[in-house]
Formats: structure tokens, sequence, C-alpha cells
């Protein structure tokens, strides 16, 4: 079991070589938030608090960022942290951002699921834990009906 929750969640806060260009911010998709995924910000909001940690703040353009990451490991069919750095660069050109940091997971069926799975990780519960003021968080099926999962941690 313990094999299967390290599998299916990554995180990250290092830096990726890869860099991509990011179009001009008027393009950002910004989705509607589903009801997986209010569920998961409220969970870790409400965990946060009971550490004496601040609340996280939900964003629009980071929302963006994670719901063009799950979409791209749903199209690649491959949980990962590609173009992290990317991303992080975005959010610190556009949003001001000091720190960025993500989870990622696949195939938890339930806010509830992610989010425990994501605290018994050491490194997933720092980002949970970490010095942040805001977040946003992405979840997709894809054909099959599988969870991708991306959460973006910003410190401003």
């Amino acid at each position: 079991m313990i094999f299967l929750v390290i599998f299916m969640t990554s995180c990250s806060s290092e830096s990726i070589d890869e860099v991509v260009i990011i179009e001009d911010s008027s393009e950002l998709i910004i989705p509607e938030s589903k009801t997986i995924e209010i569920e998961i910000m409220e969970l870790i909001n409400d965990y946060r608090l009971s550490k004496g940690l601040n609340p996280l703040n939900n964003v629009g353009i980071i929302k963006a960022q994670a719901f063009n990451h799950t979409d791209y490991m749903i199209s690649n069919n491959h949980v990962s942290h590609d173009n992290f750095n990317s991303r992080r660069l975005f959010l610190e050109d556009r949003l001001g951002a000091q720190n960025v940091s993500e989870n990622v997971a696949y195939g938890f069926t339930s806010a509830q699921s992610a989010v425990s799975a994501w605290l018994k990780s050491d490194g997933h519960r720092a980002n949970i834990e970490g010095d942040f003021t805001d977040f946003e968080l992405s979840a997709d099926q894809n054909d099959a009906g599988k969870w991708y999962y991306t959460n973006i941690f910003v410190k401003k």
C-alpha cells in the first residue's frame, strides 16, 4: 500500500531544467471549480488551521496553471512534474510569487483519500504545511474515469 501511495503521488519544489514558453496571460483558461476540488482545498485549509497555520487564498491564475498541468498529465497518461519550472517562472513573473511548490496525484476517488495520501508523505505534507499564502487545485478524469490532480502552492 505504501508503494501505491508513493507511486500515485508526487510533489515538487525543485527546479526542472526544461523551460516552455508561456503565452500571454489573457489566453489563460480558468475553469470553474469542481466539487472535489473545493472539498480538497477545504480539507487542506482545515488541516492548516488545525496546525495553527494561515488558510490559503484561491487565485485564478494559479488555477489556470494547475488546470493546464492536469490536462497535460491526462493527455500524456503520466503523472509528473514536467515543466514545473515553467509554471514556477510564470507565477513569479505574473503573480509576484516568491516561492512555488506543487503536489500531484493520480487515481484517488475522493477528496479525503487524495489529501490523506499527501499528508502521509513527508514531502507532500511539507508543501501543505509550508509558508504559503495562496493555492489552487485542478482535478480531472481521463477517458477511463481515473482522476488526476495538480495542487500548486504559492507564497507572494
